[in-house]
């Protein structure tokens, strides 16, 4: 008996073996050929040879990217790309010329004149303009938020999307599939009880499906009859309504948009809404004709983890090296890569005054403390960072050079420069920039200094470097 319990157990032992040692190598071998940033493949393969059932299972989880073959098989199916030719930009001299063809070719897409944009701070002042929006749309409504929550704030957008739905107009609403809610999304379910045609993106429970859990829609983006967009950073909730008191307050910004560019953000929402609901959204309701006016240079730039991975980033990069005299970003979550953090110091370098804002206190105490230990570089070189006081500034925002303005969706972080479908429009004009830079400077308070990182105890030093490893995951 003893004999047998042995050879069974030699067996077992055995047999796990096998099982481990072919775990690893096949998902070596797809790392390998799959994961094109080096420290992510090596962190990958380490954590599969040193546990291959558990490093393979939380590979497929999170490391595969199916969104991609998803995207394309869409796209395929499609017959288009999604993609407009770039055209020459003629309105640009110098450094914003260097920089408009630059971000053409990064998306493919040409600068479009006659975009005016109205800046809205809070729920407070752009809640009243978007249901306004939704209120006299007469043919279509494309509305897609990462969080829409049910509470007042959202409740006054169900009814005003409820109504609009009644009287015939074409409603489509996109709510992310965590962010939303993953185990329940209540606005979802009550814009369908209105008769509203909704979807989730990349929503499901089942656990073959939970690789879609890192891949996020952060997009926020309303488009009113194909010729008025709203976008910016602001999600759907109380919480962005001062006067309400909310409990957890986020300041934010939100953006008003008319002009041809508005087309691009239509079209940005019609490819994110036949990725989830496999429609297309077609025809004069949803992509009318949108005669220039007088107005600034804009361009939508949106990025996600399939064909537009990197998109984001790529932009800001340019915008960076094209500065000459000044860059001012403010952002919720300042946590970008090596090569973001190199672009910034070499910019203070050659004598550009860089300037970041963020919060004292974010949402995310991981990611304070990750920010903390990947600031040094940067002040070193002449960065300025500077803290915002509560209440949470959430807005993401950016100018260079007091013309050129980046606004919407996307955080400073790997995240939304990798992972999430994001959505940013490039402005070219000095009276958004100033509005932008006023903003920015009136959050400004004290301003973190390597004497403050300096001051920090050898423990609290060493579990901001441990944060700070957690960095692509955060």
């Amino acid at each position: 008996m003893n004999d047998l319990w042995q050879a069974l157990l030699q067996d077992r032992a055995g047999a796990t073996l096998a099982i481990s040692l072919i775990l690893a190598i096949g998902v070596t071998i797809h790392i390998l050929l799959k994961k094109r940033e080096v420290p992510s493949a090596v962190g990958w393969i380490g954590l599969v040879w040193f546990a291959p059932v558990f490093g393979a299972t939380i590979y497929l989880l999170f490391g595969v990217n199916r969104v991609k073959r998803r995207a394309r098989l869409f796209r395929t199916r499609d017959g288009s790309s999604g993609e407009t030719p770039a055209r020459p930009t003629r309105a640009l001299v110098g450094d914003m010329a260097a920089l408009g063809r630059g971000i053409g070719r990064i998306t493919a897409r040409p600068l479009l004149s006659g975009t005016t944009v109205e800046t809205f701070r809070n729920g407070d002042e752009a809640y009243p303009s978007m249901l306004a929006a939704i209120a006299a749309a007469k043919r279509s409504i494309g509305l897609s938020s990462y969080i829409f929550r049910d509470d007042r704030s959202g409740a006054h957008f169900i009814d005003a999307l409820g109504d609009a739905n009644d009287r015939g107009v074409a409603v489509r609403v996109l709510i992310d599939g965590i962010g939303g809610g993953w185990l329940r999304s209540p606005a979802y379910h009550r814009l369908l009880g209105k008769g509203v045609t909704a979807a989730r993106f990349m929503h499901s429970l089942l656990p073959w499906r939970m690789p879609f859990i890192n891949l996020r829609n952060h997009r926020k983006l309303l488009v009113v009859d194909g010729m008025v967009g709203f976008t910016g950073g602001m999600n759907i909730a109380d919480e962005n309504v001062m006067a309400s008191n909310p409990v957890a307050p986020v300041q934010d910004l939100h953006f008003r948009i008319e002009g041809p560019v508005v087309g691009q953000m239509g079209d940005a929402f019609a490819q994110d809404w036949a990725l989830a609901a496999s429609e297309d959204l077609e025809g004069n309701a949803w992509s009318p004709s949108i005669a220039p006016g007088p107005g600034a240079l804009a361009r939508v730039i949106d990025s996600g983890p399939d064909e537009d991975v990197e998109k984001v980033e790529f932009a800001v990069l340019q915008a960076v090296s094209c500065a000459r005299v000044s860059i001012m970003v403010m952002t919720p979550y300042f946590l970008p890569d090596e090569r973001l953090v190199t672009a910034l110091s070499l910019a203070a370098m050659r004598g550009v005054a860089v300037d970041l804002v963020v919060p004292e206190a974010s949402n995310h105490r991981l990611v304070d403390w990750a920010t903390r230990a990947n600031s040094r570089p940067l002040l070193s070189d002449g960065v300025r960072m500077w803290l915002s006081p509560p209440p949470f500034q959430h807005a993401k925002i950016m100018a260079v050079d007091g013309e050129w303005c980046l606004i919407g969706s996307c955080n400073w972080d790997i995240r939304s420069f990798r992972l999430n479908f994001e959505l940013c429009m490039e402005v070219y004009d000095r009276e958004l920039a100033a509005r932008l830079t006023s903003v920015m400077t009136e959050a400004r308070s004290t301003e973190l200094t390597l004497t403050d990182l300096d001051a920090r105890s050898f423990l609290v030093r060493l579990r901001d470097a441990g944060a700070r490893l957690m960095l692509p995951y955060l």
